[in-house]
């Protein structure tokens, strides 16, 4: 029985009677990427190649043997295609996050390998041909030459190595007992020796004999000059192993004597010059810090004939960090990694902490010698590597270990539960025992007898193979990158979230994913084993009654430093809604360490997120791969499995009840002890708080080596005393955690806290971070009980006025809420399961010592410095004495953290500032302005520049020397703040006042008006009927927004909107909330924003927390080339959020091309967030701005951006503060909204704003009080205090400090917690840029080089058609380096035409596999053939037009079953349509608006987020299909009757196409589809 459904926001269904018959065979063409001359670079200006240099053209040739150009690829339709030849082919190491964050990237790779395990040199010829076409996936440094990294690894040429052997008077090597090291060595002839010699006596201790040392023959030429400067003495050393005789124990013998010479050399000065890229009698490795396309010709080994494999395994690196290291490129030992391990500072720590127990009979004894199995200084890459090396050379099978390592997302997987449940419990097994190495990858693997590839749980990185019938398979992160013959072809298809393909090499199969994993998990009894010994908490009953009377409880609430927002905004709206509570306009409060007010501790930790290298995931709409489930009690030895190994107990989420921690605690097989957490205050403070930590940790070292698997750390106690405040629970946390870690105790036992501290999701992030399994949040469940049994509570539900709850559901709610937000702190980071969250460290600290630091939370950023134990232990006790002394309160202070009170504590916007700014602006007065100055110079200490101020060199000038302030204005620009969550009256009048100045607005993520694109020439006394709803306008005023942003959503990003920007941003994360997506209330959403928005009125919109393009950095730099094709002459900025690490991130950005970078701080507000998010996600700019500028100085990439700097600016001192440390241009937001009316009403997420600012309502936007020249004389007045500052400093030229942080010095104020805070950081100077800010912001935005765009447009019957609106038909060649084909042509065409206004037709067939973005942002009258294939991006943000993709005619394998384009096709469209004759990937229609198209299949989140417009799918379809789908319609043909679990029913309904309209619609759209196409499977119907 198959069924045909259709899905909508409202949607229907259809059902075939009968099955398909048997469908026939179709074709794909692929090719090999033509090879490009190269780019000419414009006058004085960096050309910043995206990912690469230019291709050496002659150079390239001669490795690859190609002779092609792009010159003559263009054919009239009547023509043939093109006839070109074809190419030729043992104290514990804790994980430092700032080591971590220093080297990050992400790559292309593939394999390519011969089932027959037959040895060839072509094979290595392709692996060079595959490599050179993914150049574009890879990085270059600052010369433009210093590739990022690029390698092979293949089987061991003997034939080769024979061949030189011979030549030395060797004997030929016994290929089954010899061992070749690849190895990098110090170049000085001294340090050669003294390293060799190590590696000779290690072997020759080992029982082995060295027989030779190859220096290995190498091109220095064609190395860049910065890779040449770090490049290693590169040699091979070949040693015969006499003692074993099978393969896998000469491969550990091997092993061990290579973890030997890394001890023996680590205490040398030169020891990190040594380096085994590997080791091994099967497999070797040949890599560099070089550009793919030169590492045939640096290595001459890799064009000589006799260099023979059945396999090979490439990889071309793109590293944010551009500083050389020979040893980061990859292939690693057994790895090619594309990708990032976001939970890697756990996996090292946990990895460390279970050093002590991996033991195995095949190590004989010598576990010791072999530690450790990771290295904190090394890359996540290179850990993943050791951890698979230790488990491979352990006895598993390098499946085996890639599954317990990288598992798939296989909870909420109906298929995989009944069909494969033996897959399920081997998941389960080890579930306890591996946190999962969580993160976008995609995994090459080979130990030389298999090879394979496997995909994580999200299926974040692109990956598709094919089988031809002469027994090849490759796998690859494109298609085209390898020659193959179409009609040999048997087999293509990809990888999706979590598979893995295998070849087994000895035995001559391919397995495919299930075949793959249940012949691994059929290897032992694992569901037996869980189904004995594994054990499941039941869910407890909460409390029906208070346990605590009302003075108790507000006695603890003190004690423990609730104030009175917490409970009400907070706890008690959590337990009435289950949701965590709303709120806006950002955090405008000091650092806690800079606060005068008394603190937690959990506020000193900010929560870091993803941004660019890895991508946030969706808690919402894809929480189906994520999970909270963690099991407690002992992990045991994971180097030998067995029934004991199960014997946990799994815990459904971390958040308890006081019935499930009381079940704990009667566990006996897990012996839990309490160990109260108190501190001692009779003899004094001082020494009293780490005293008290140290006998904790004596506690648990006791405990646990008695057997304890579980340690409940409590401050919970019958009666508060007034001498043992209770310790902070986190400090408490973190300590024990790290001290069992130091005493190899840590896999013995659980963690879980019962405290009264943790009562919001930030809280509960926090503990479970730094190594909490659970909370039991005691106090915060019995204030939801006392909510709800309050009398305000009962008589507001007894009236109607308040959901009724009882008091069950209350806490339930509660807990719902905490949950839902845990997933939400998880996902900002990209991690999926919280037990690879638990112990990760994800934080930084903003005010806390190196002592606490180091004990606690060793390994945790902390630039600033701050708090002693002893300070901790005051800040504590200030809460703790409020519910002892005698006037204790009679109800929670209100602290004002969150909402602007009066006593309360300080906030930047506030009233009295705001009305200061709009009577100086309103007035146009200089001395008003000037009161507003003093104002701002007499705040209370807010921010950390607020810790310094300026000094000089020089004498003070006159203020007409310095440069004028029209042209300081020209550097301030307004944060993105959206048409929607501002009004139009707002939106526009900052429009118009910027660019009245000269300066940049910003349109946010809503889209735009075209109307507002033409200067206004019908003004009359100020008012326009073209904008009637603005006063105080001019003629010759244009309300456009400089800045176009390009957020997740692409709300209204058209063609035409892009091509009218004068700058593009894409907006990566936002200051207020990083990690996560904007959200547009509903009752926002009116009839105007809906059409600018392509969505309905009244329906709330959300943007995606990714964007669905941009899943690793060189996703990053394929839409910034993009953008750049479009509009060629707007530049391209990247907002980005300040944390650490920001500065490595910077720099990948800059390599991809980027024209400018925003560093957004904490404080930059917003119109609607989780409150958790404003007050705990993002570090301030300060930090941000100057690890950037520092970093892109250190990388020599600073002369290629713009940096620009917001969040917080109100005056011209912090204007002077960033260009000192660092910034060009400076953003200005909520005080832009404040000069043209804004009250700082803090309600800008209700649709209430009292004065229209932030409202959509009519009659509240009427109240609009601003005017343009409102801001233009505000900003006028900020440029001139900056002239002002310049003058007293000495300088005329803001350009002249920029980047001079020996201007400042450290204010002279002492405050409570700031006497041991350290800025030296940001007063360190590393240098200056080369080029001024001015000839850096004069430059020309980056040039993509040379594309196969300016060949079409080239042409004179194209550029005929464009410009008189006729109909042209051509042909022409694709290749996969031809990105964003199309684009720059939709472009010209939008610029002229508009979206919808081009009356001609461009007829343009492509023939071969097309590269990233095909067909990208198509405008009417574009009608786009490919015959071939195409990857990911296929129709990108198309306006309109007709895009039809299918195979060749001539192929082994039927279509409807192949893939042919890749993930994330059609995203954000709004318009056209599109045929697909075969399967897609992931995320196909993301964000799809009104387009309409057919596809034959497609992978996991199908129509995620569709707003509009119609899809048919007539094949087989992933996971979760229609999440978030808001609108239009979509078709899903159910052969197999397996389809409708596979529908996320949140929102959409279900039914069969019954309805002669959506019978008519379907029936169109598959005959048209049929039509185009030729599908055999369309034409069934």
């Amino acid at each position: 029985m198959m069924a045909l459904h259709s899905v909508s926001s409202v949607s229907h269904v259809l059902r075939l009677a009968e099955p398909f018959p048997s469908l026939h065979n179709a074709h794909v063409l692929l090719d090999l990427a033509p090879l490009r001359r190269k780019p000419k670079r414009r006058t004085r200006r960096l050309t910043a190649f995206p990912l690469s240099s230019p291709l050496r053209h002659s150079a390239v040739k001669s490795v690859l043997h190609l002779d092609r150009s792009t010159d003559n690829r263009l054919h009239n339709s009547s023509a043939s295609s093109s006839s070109d030849s074809k190419p030729q082919s043992l104290v514990a190491q804790v994980a430092n996050l700032e080591d971590i964050i220093s080297e990050r990237g992400a790559c292309g790779v593939g394999f390519i390998a011969n089932l027959e395990n037959k040895e060839s040199h072509e094979i290595v010829k392709d692996a060079l041909n595959a490599l050179s076409c993914m150049e574009h996936r890879g990085g270059c440094g600052a010369d433009n030459d210093s590739g990022d990294g690029s390698g092979l690894m293949t089987g061991v040429p003997w034939e080769l190595f024979d061949n030189w052997a011979n030549t030395q008077g060797i004997a030929s090597f016994d290929k089954l007992h010899t061992g070749v090291g690849m190895v990098f060595l110090p170049k000085e002839a001294q340090l050669l020796n003294e390293a060799k010699k190590v590696i000779v006596n290690i072997f020759r201790q080992e029982g082995l004999e060295v027989l030779g040392w190859r220096p290995v023959p190498v091109n220095t030429s064609v190395v860049g000059f910065y890779a040449k400067e770090t490049m290693p003495n590169i040699q091979q050393v070949f040693v015969k192993i006499v003692k074993e005789e099978n393969v896998d124990d000469i491969e550990r013998e091997l092993y061990i004597c290579r973890k030997l010479i890394e001890k023996a050399v680590s205490s040398e000065s030169w020891g990190n010059e040594l380096y085994f890229c590997s080791l091994s009698n099967q497999t070797i490795i040949y890599k560099g810090m070089l550009r793919s396309e030169v590492l045939g010709l640096f290595y001459s080994d890799l064009q000589n004939d006799l260099y023979k494999s059945p396999f090979a395994i490439y990889h071309r690196r793109y590293s944010t960090n551009t500083s050389p290291r020979w040893p980061l490129a990859q292939p690693m030992r057994l790895l090619g990694h594309n990708g990032e391990i976001n939970t890697i500072q756990g996996n090292l720590n946990w990895m460390q902490s279970r050093e002590p127990s991996l033991k195995s009979p095949v190590w004989r004894g010598r576990e010791n010698e072999i530690r450790p199995f990771g290295n904190p200084k090394g890359s996540d890459s290179a850990n993943l590597d050791s951890a698979a090396e230790l488990l491979i050379r352990s006895g598993r099978s390098p499946e085996e270990a890639m599954m317990i390592l990288v598992p798939e997302a296989y909870k909420n997987h109906p298929t995989l539960s009944i069909k494969y449940p033996e897959v399920v419990d081997f998941y389960d097994y080890y579930k306890g025992q591996m946190e999962a190495w969580d993160g976008p990858a995609l995994l090459l693997f080979s130990d030389g007898k298999t090879v394979g590839a496997c995909l994580d749980r999200n299926g974040l990185r692109p990956a598709r193979y094919w089988r031809t019938s002469d027994n090849m398979v490759y796998v690859a992160s494109e298609v085209g990158v390898v020659p193959v013959d179409e009609s040999k072809v048997v087999l293509k298809g990809r990888l999706g979230p979590g598979m893995m393909i295998t070849v087994d090499l000895l035995g001559g199969q391919v397995y495919e994913n299930t075949e793959v994993k249940k012949r691994v998990a059929l290897s032992s009894p694992y569901g037996n084993w869980i189904k004995e010994n594994l054990r499941t908490l039941k869910l407890g009953n909460f409390l029906s009654a208070s346990v605590l009377d009302n003075e108790a409880v507000l006695r603890h609430q003190q004690a423990f430093g609730y104030s009175s927002e917490d409970v009400q905004m907070v706890i008690e709206s959590m337990a009435a809604q289950g949701k965590e509570p709303t709120f806006c306009m950002g955090d405008d409060i000091p650092l806690a360490a800079l606060s005068q007010k008394p603190h937690m501790l959990f506020d000193y930790f900010k929560q870091r997120f993803a941004q660019v290298t890895n991508p946030a995931i969706d808690p919402l709409r894809e929480g189906l791969v994520m999970s909270l489930e963690v099991n407690i009690g002992k992990r045991r030895n994971i180097l030998e499995i067995g029934p004991e190994n199960a014997s946990q107990v799994m815990l459904s989420s971390p958040v308890l009840n006081e019935g499930e921690l009381e079940s704990l605690l009667k566990d006996s097989y897990l012996k839990p002890q309490v160990l109260p957490t108190f501190f001692d205050i009779t003899k004094g403070i001082e020494g009293s708080l780490e005293k008290a930590l140290n006998k904790l940790c004596e506690a648990a070292d006791e405990a646990v080596r008695n057997g304890s698997q579980l340690l409940i750390l409590s401050d919970r106690s019958e009666a508060l005393e007034p001498t043992h405040p209770a310790i902070p629970i986190l400090l408490a946390v973190g300590t024990v955690h790290q001290h069992l870690i130091q005493n190899g105790l840590r896999m013995s036992a659980s963690i879980i806290a019962d405290t009264a501290q943790c009562f919001s999701t930030h809280h509960f992030a926090c503990l479970i971070g730094y190594g909490a399994s659970a909370v039991c949040p005691y106090l915060a469940l019995e204030t939801c009980r006392q909510w709800r049994l309050s009398n305000k509570t009962v008589n507001l539900m007894r009236n109607g006025k308040m959901p009724t709850v009882s008091i069950e559901q209350a806490q339930k709610n509660y807990c719902k809420a905490v949950k839902a937000g845990l997933l939400k702190i998880l996902s900002k980071m990209g991690i999926s399961l919280l037990s690879s969250y638990c112990g990760a460290q994800i934080f930084e600290v903003y005010g806390l010592g190196k002592e606490v630091v180091d004990l606690a939370f060793r390994g945790s950023v902390s630039k600033i410095g701050g708090l002693t134990f002893d300070e901790v232990a005051r800040e504590t006790l200030s809460f703790w004495v409020k519910a002892f002394s005698e006037d204790t309160a009679k109800r929670l202070e209100n602290f004002g953290f969150i909402q602007f009170r009066p006593g309360g504590e300080y906030h930047a916007n506030n009233p009295e500032m705001s009305k200061l700014l709009h009577k100086a602006v309103r007035q146009k007065s200089q001395s008003a302005f000037s009161v507003y100055q003093q104002y701002l110079a007499n705040r209370p200490v807010n921010v950390l520049r607020d810790l310094l101020e300026f000094k000089s060199d020089r004498a003070p000038i006159p203020v007409g020397k310095v440069e004028p302030a029209s042209s300081i204005v020209q550097r301030f620009c307004t944060g993105g703040m959206s048409l929607g969550a501002i009004s139009r009256e707002t939106h526009e009048a900052i429009a118009i006042a910027m660019n009245r100045i000269g300066g940049k607005s910003n349109s946010g993520e809503g889209g735009e008006d075209p109307i507002r694109w033409k200067p206004l020439t019908d003004v009359v006394d100020g008012y326009s009927p073209t904008l009637p709803h603005l006063k105080g306008l001019q003629n010759g005023d244009t309300a456009t927004s400089a800045i176009k942003q390009v957020a997740s959503g692409r709300f209204g990003v058209t063609p035409t909107f892009l091509a009218n920007a004068d700058q593009l941003e894409i907006k990566i994360a936002q200051g207020a909330k990083p990690g996560e997506g904007g959200q547009l209330p509903g009752k926002k959403v009116s009839m105007y924003i809906a059409r600018l928005r392509n969505s309905k009125p009244g329906v709330p919109l959300i943007s995606p927390p990714p964007h669905h393009d941009i899943y690793s950095i060189e996703d990053l730099a394929q839409l910034i080339f993009d953008l750049h094709q479009v509009n060629p002459k707007a530049k391209v900025s990247v907002k980005l959020v300040a944390e650490a690490g920001i500065g490595t991130v910077a720099s990948g950005v800059a390599k991809g091309n980027a024209d400018i970078i925003q560093i957004s701080g904490h404080d930059g507000g917003t119109g609607a967030s989780p409150i958790s998010s404003i007050k705990h996600a993002g570090g301030p700019w300060e930090l941000g701005l100057t690890e950037s500028h520092q970093t892109l100085i250190e990388n020599g990439l600073r002369e290629r951006v713009i940096l620009r700097v917001d969040g917080g600016f109100r005056s011209g001192v912090d204007v002077m503060m960033a260009a000192i440390m660092g910034a060009d241009e400076y953003g200005f937001g909520s005080v832009a909204m404040i000069a043209t009316g804004c009250v700082m009403a803090r309600i800008c997420h209700t649709n209430n704003c009292p004065v229209g600012v932030a409202s959509q309502r009519e009659e509240l936007r009427a109240r609009f009080p601003g005017v343009p020249g409102d801001l233009v004389n505000y900003f006028v007045y900020v440029a001139e205090e900056v002239r002002g500052i310049l003058a007293q400093l000495g300088y005329e030229k803001l350009d002249d400090v920029i980047g001079r942080t020996d201007l400042f010095q450290p204010r002279d104020i002492s405050l409570a917690k700031t006497q041991h805070l350290d800025l030296s950081y940001i007063l360190s100077n590393v240098g200056l840029p080369k080029w001024s800010s001015t000839e850096i912001r004069n430059q020309e935005p980056h040039t993509n080089g040379p594309v196969l765009d300016d060949v079409l447009l080239a042409d004179p019957e194209i550029a005929y058609a464009i410009e008189n609106e006729k109909v042209v038909n051509k042909t022409i060649k694709i290749y996969n380096i031809d990105r964003a084909a199309c684009g720059r042509i939709a472009g010209v065409i939008a610029k002229k035409y508009g979206d919808t206004g081009f009356a001609g037709q461009l007829n343009i067939t492509f023939t071969g596999s097309a590269g990233q973005s095909f067909a990208c942002f198509l405008t009417p009258g574009m009608n786009i053939r490919l015959v071939g294939e195409a990857n990911d991006y296929v129709g990108k943000g198309i306006a309109g037009g007709e895009l039809v993709i299918t195979p060749v005619d001539k192929t082994g394998f039927e279509p409807e079953d192949a893939a042919i384009v890749g993930n994330t096709c059609l995203y954000g469209a709004t318009g056209g349509q599109v045929f697909v004759r075969g399967r897609a990937g992931e995320r196909f229609a993301v964000r799809n608006s009104l387009a309409e198209a057919v596809v034959e299949g497609a992978g996991d989140h199908c129509c995620e987020y569709m707003t509009g417009g119609c899809v048919v799918v007539l094949g087989k379809v992933g996971r979760n299909v229609a999440a978030g789908m808001t609108g239009g319609l979509a078709y899903f043909l159910d052969e197999d009757n397996t389809f409708i679990p596979k529908v996320n029913g949140e929102i959409v309904k279900i039914q069969r196409v019954s309805a002669p309209v959506g019978q008519m619609q379907l029936k169109s759209l598959i005959e048209a589809h049929v039509e185009k196409t030729g599908s055999t499977k369309g034409g069934l119907f």
